[in-house]
């Protein structure tokens, strides 16, 4: 955090990025009363990913600082696409992420009459028209940026019968795709978005909330800046793509609007991650084509899958903070955002004792039948953090890879005749390696020193590794989901030297993105509920699943201790 002083409006001026500074000179200068009011405007045509949750904190984030307002609005122009399911978890996701909108929750369709009503008024004023083409006749009529359009042979139409046409098409009396009206601009315009862009289409679909009163609906291009003139926002904050949308949005308000006011659009650059896909197009199709378990899936980038997975709104937000707001599209590394979720959990995540891929050690020195309890800490970030029981005994499961029966000399771990720590418990040392009858080993026995148990304050020697453990009588059965980025590539989209094939980004789906094993862990986790958060000791953070139940506890891995896919690039370039 940036530590500098405060001005005389409490803003911190050495941290301001290039939208605050926008907003402070405007209050400098008394624009709009010196009162700040964003909103953000999803489309309820799907579910909102870490993209969205950037845009998020943005305007949320300069509602705050500015002592300003937020709006909700949804942008429910296109009844085919939206659907209830979809507003209510928007909501969901942006109360989780700790933003409130207050009484303010706005939707498009609430200035659906209005809207018309402008529409009216441009068809009267002859800035507007009905067209009978087809979407392709008029595509083709566009142009390129280098190519002036061609018009429309129904440009010139009579104002009377534009008037006829659109009362008519509000009526119901045209078929889906017969009709469109569209504003009279210029096809010569270098702007694309100039030439005589559509305003109205005809959809014989039902509203979610206005029910079957229209069967036209307004473009997203003419509903979009009028809504924010109509919620007399102060800064439509918009990602780079809408820059040239913006002579648009201008265009239309210069033609309804009288007054001094008008919203100022500002653009920046959309958060674009490694290993990740955020087209609402390509996560459906993902979805709709099985393959992930639906939106909230782990292993989808939505903020329902990282709230699932384990992700905390603090670690988006923080993550959201830590990469700024730029001008220009850049791309950030997805290890910055695990990095962010680790730096929360670790201080915040209970520590347990868990065994993914077990191996059982016998104590042959320990009385048979008996346990007794050794004592650890919870949260060792916690100075105030509570101790936890587990249990001890004569059999206990160790992590397979915590064992090597031919080790090198700098193996610090488990091996014939050497000695390891048990973390929180006893020092053993490996006697005897069984295996079955092709070799495979399945169980070691040991000895243990009943002078070294932790925090007895006899333990006069040292050994250099220390390992996890569970007892096997009393350890808890997990199903256990390993789940890691759903993409080989940094770029899933890119063809060539990757596996895509002419951009088909589902070439790069990672075969191993989700493994799913029997785990075993500590019995203080009996009581554990879902969206609980722990440390896995040694080996990552995991959350408690939806799933999970009395019966079954179910795990899925949040991230793992470090960053492992760096250590698997740096291999892959020796």
């Amino acid at each position: 955090m940036n530590n500098s002083s405060a001005g005389e409006d409490g803003v911190k001026k050495s941290s301001l990025n290039f939208i605050e500074q926008i907003i402070d000179k405007e209050i400098k200068e008394g624009k709009h009363g010196g009162r700040v009011h964003t909103r953000f405007p999803p489309e309820p045509n799907g579910y909102l990913h870490i993209g969205h949750a950037k845009s998020i904190c943005l305007n949320f984030g300069l509602a705050e600082k500015f002592n300003g307002l937020c709006n909700l609005r949804f942008d429910d122009t296109n009844p085919v696409k939206e659907d209830v399911e979809y507003v209510e978890s928007i909501q969901e996701d942006i109360k989780w992420l700790g933003f409130d909108w207050g009484n303010r929750l706005y939707y498009a369709s609430d200035y659906f009459d209005q809207l018309f009503e402008w529409a009216v008024k441009l068809i009267k004023e002859g800035k507007a028209y009905v067209d009978d083409q087809s979407a392709e006749e008029i595509s083709a009529q566009r142009g390129t940026p280098s190519k002036p359009g061609d018009e429309s042979p129904y440009r010139n139409r009579s104002i009377e019968e534009n008037l006829d046409l659109f009362m008519r098409m509000k009526n119901g009396e045209f078929e889906d795709g017969t009709r469109v009206l569209r504003a009279k601009i210029d096809m010569d315009s270098p702007n694309m978005q100039l030439r005589d862009p559509a305003m109205y289409r005809i959809k014989h679909a039902h509203h979610h909330r206005t029910g079957d009163k229209w069967c036209i609906y307004p473009m997203y291009d003419f509903a979009h800046g009028q809504s924010d003139y109509i919620e007399r926002i102060t800064n439509s904050v918009c990602t780079l793509e809408f820059e040239v949308h913006r002579p648009l949005y201008d265009w239309y308000l210069d033609q309804i609007i009288d007054t001094e006011y008008r919203p100022l659009q500002t653009e920046f650059a959309r958060l674009n991650l490694t290993y990740t896909v955020m087209s609402k197009r390509k996560l459906l199709e993902l979805v709709e084509g099985n393959y992930v378990n639906g939106w909230d899936d782990p292993r989808m980038p939505t903020i329902s899958g990282f709230r699932r997975r384990g992700y905390t709104p603090e670690s988006i937000r923080n993550f959201a903070e830590r990469i700024g707001v730029a001008k220009r599209d850049n791309i950030i590394d997805v290890a910055l955002l695990e990095h962010s979720v680790r730096e929360d959990l670790n201080k915040k995540a209970n520590r347990v004792m868990a065994v993914l891929d077990p191996l059982k050690v016998v104590i042959t020195n320990y009385p048979e039948g008996q346990l007794e309890d050794c004592e650890g800490i919870m949260n060792p970030e916690d100075e105030n953090s509570e101790k936890r029981t587990i249990p001890f005994g004569r059999e206990i499961y160790i992590e397979r890879s915590d064992f090597m029966e031919d080790a090198p000399k700098k193996f610090f771990r488990l091996a014939p005749g050497r000695e390891v720590r048990l973390k929180y418990a006893y020092f053993i040392k490996c006697e005897e390696v069984i295996k079955d009858e092709v070799g495979n080993i399945i169980e070691l026995h040991c000895t243990y020193d009943k002078n070294t148990k932790s925090g007895s304050g006899n333990v006069t020697r040292k050994v250099k590794g220390t390992i996890h453990w569970v007892e096997c009588s009393t350890a808890i059965e997990a199903e256990t989901r390993l789940y890691d980025r759903l993409f080989t590539a940094e770029n899933p989209d890119s063809p060539g030297g990757e596996q895509a094939k002419d951009g088909n980004f589902k070439d790069n789906l990672n075969p191993d993105s989700l493994k799913t094993i029997t785990a075993f862990v500590e019995p203080s986790m009996k009581d554990a509920q879902p969206m609980d958060k722990v440390q896995f000791e040694r080996t990552g953070y995991f959350c408690v699943d939806k799933d999970s139940s009395a019966e079954k506890l179910v795990f899925n891995r949040t991230v793992a201790l470090r960053d492992s896919w760096a250590k698997k690039m740096r291999k892959s370039l020796r």
